[in-house]
């Protein structure tokens, strides 16, 4: 079976190997390039391909797709193509599915390609880019009206082992559009790590869904060679690129799980014996984290977009754990996935208090929400963080204490949860709805404890005016 990647024949051949370290070669070499692809021959005539990471005055550093197992250090041959690893792309790959390494995996032919594309990107010049200003609606009320995507933003879910992570990204691939202009996403699916079962269900899912046909899968299982997992994002990425600047549709593009990319990279960083960074990563990850990150975007007077949603899960629910931390710097907010909302029950178990849309007021307002949105987001987040913070001071030393106002933020925490936050997963809730949620919950309060949001809006939305209008 052939490879997704283009193979080239023509490059230079050595045979010195240097050293093998777990599943680095290393090469004496001269005249070749950082990212070649490398061919390399194992004593028993298997071909295994790899990528040039590092290179010296004349010690060339390969990561082997396949791992190093197997591998002799005088009976190994190296052949460097001259060439990047590239991706052959077309519309023929919508609706495959492909391993970690761009190898078609579904059982049916090999797509017909119209060209092949550096899987390593081109940088997007940062003038050329346009500011991400269209609201998606995802349907979930916590994302759209508390930190809502937009289109052409890095928007990451920060999970945890057994949370429903994967049930949510499925959701907002069923469910996601953009307001009014009946447009569908593509959808590319990048996965690192997972199960054969996770793969399958997803697959499935997104069958019974009805998207496949504008899906694109690659799968990088959790039994495959963890240097794949360098590879599989940045696979998704440019076929994503592919559709979206030369075929200018809108490409959603779902990155899980990121934790394993990350581990992948601290083994890769151990094998070279550098100097490690905290809790033993590289110390640049930062800077390989945003080269996969800063792929998403929207490019000034092209019709195309790539909207990106990460999935990573905290080790022990921890966020300030590097991986986590990192990504917050790059991305544009985060959405934080809560293990006690799980177990109260709540789904999607989003806490929109640590969660964050940088991009929201760009993405709302009169003309493509509400012109209510912001401010009623605001009195909504004030009044569950008010809330929060009575419920838990009334653990310790009783409710009896509680004054008439407390009550009122006390009860309006249960019902936000159970009203606003909690939501079927074949619920799709439009923004109107939302909005007209967070209305009725801040009804009970008086208009003196709605000081962020004007009074003219207050009139206008306000179930209690609404109802002496009628």
């Amino acid at each position: 079976m052939k490879s997704q990647y283009k193979r080239v024949y023509s490059g230079l051949s050595f045979s010195t190997v240097k050293e093998i370290k777990g599943p680095l070669l290393f090469v004496e070499a001269k005249g070749v390039s950082f990212g070649e692809l490398v061919e390399v021959t194992t004593p028993t005539g298997e071909e295994r391909l790899g990528q040039v990471i590092e290179v010296t005055e004349d010690i060339a550093s390969i990561q082997v797709f396949e791992g190093t197992s197997d591998l002799e250090v005088e009976k190994t041959r190296i052949r460097f193509t001259g060439e990047p690893v590239k991706l052959r792309v077309s519309m023929d790959l919508l609706g495959r599915v492909f391993d970690g390494r761009g190898r078609v995996i579904d059982g049916g032919p090999e797509p017909i390609h119209v060209d092949e594309w550096n899987v390593h990107g081109a940088p997007i010049n940062p003038y050329s880019r346009a500011h991400p200003s269209e609201f998606i609606q995802t349907g979930i009320s916590v994302i759209d009206g508390m930190n809502p995507l937009v289109r052409g933003q890095k928007l990451p879910i920060f999970s945890g082992s057994g949370l429903p992570h994967m049930l949510l990204v499925s959701q907002i691939v069923r469910q996601a559009k953009v307001r009014g202009k009946g447009e569908e996403f593509v959808v590319v699916f990048g996965a690192m790590g997972i199960t054969a079962d996770e793969a399958r269900w997803f697959r499935e899912d997104f069958e019974e869904m009805g998207v496949m046909d504008r899906t694109v899968m690659f799968v990088n299982l959790a039994e495959d060679p963890a240097i794949e997992r360098l590879l599989t994002p940045r696979l998704a990425l440019t076929a994503a690129e592919y559709f979206s600047f030369e075929q200018h549709m809108h490409v959603l593009v779902i990155l899980s799980d990121m934790t394993y990319y990350a581990e992948a990279l601290r083994e890769v960083s151990a094998a070279r014996e550098e100097v490690p960074g905290r809790r033993g990563y590289p110390g640049y990850m930062y800077t390989d984290l945003a080269s996969i990150y800063e792929r998403a975007g929207r490019i000034r007077g092209g019709r195309g977009s790539v909207t990106q949603i990460p999935v990573l899960t905290m080790p022990e629910d921890d966020i300030t754990h590097p991986i986590p931390d990192l990504t917050g710097y790059i991305t544009e907010g985060q959405l934080i996935m809560d293990r006690d909302l799980h177990r109260r029950g709540v789904y999607p178990p989003i806490n929109p208090l640590p969660s964050l849309s940088r991009l929201m007021d760009a993405g709302i307002g009169s003309g493509k929400t509400r012109k209510d949105h912001k401010q009623l987001s605001d009195q909504l987040y004030y009044c569950y963080a008010e809330g929060v913070a009575i419920r838990e001071a009334a653990m310790i030393s009783g409710e009896a204490g509680l004054t008439e106002r407390d009550k009122l933020y006390y009860n309006f925490a249960d019902e936000f949860e159970r009203r606003f936050i909690n939501q079927g997963v074949y619920d799709d809730r439009d923004i109107e709805e939302t909005l007209s949620i967070g209305w009725e919950l801040l009804a009970p309060f008086p208009e003196v404890e709605l000081a962020r949001i004007d009074p003219s809006l207050i009139k206008e939305f306000h179930p209690r005016h609404g109802l002496r209008r009628g």
